[in-house]
């Protein structure tokens, strides 16, 4: 991953420029990290809002918590996700499934 730099009057002079990995500091790289990681989890709030909303249709209509086909589909599109963008599917996968069995939990719990 990249970083843009934009130059200030106050950081040095560096100018307009693209940083790779090897030219970012630790503390550079662990900042991504940082934001990266509140992204991973506002993404996963998003996504439980939307499930929680799910399971609030599915109450309605009286539907089951657990449709394993629409798990399955989800499972396949993470796996193709992760080899979209060389991630290891198993790991992706596994993380999956631990939402989607947090999802469920949290429906049984509401019901």
């Amino acid at each position: 991953m990249t970083r843009e730099h934009t130059d200030t009057a106050t950081d040095g002079g560096i100018d307009d420029e693209t940083l790779t990995p090897e030219e970012m500091s630790l503390d550079e790289l662990r900042e991504e990290i940082r934001t990266i990681d509140q992204e991973i989890v506002e993404l996963i709030a998003q996504r439980t809002y939307v499930a929680d909303t799910i399971a609030a249709v599915k109450d309605e209509q009286g539907l089951p918590t657990t449709d394993e086909k629409q798990e399955a589909q989800v499972m396949e599109r993470a796996g193709e996700n992760a080899e979209q963008f060389d991630v290891d599917a198993n790991l992706v996968k596994a993380i999956f499934r631990l939402l989607i069995e947090l999802n469920k939990v949290e429906q049984r719990e509401n019901r």
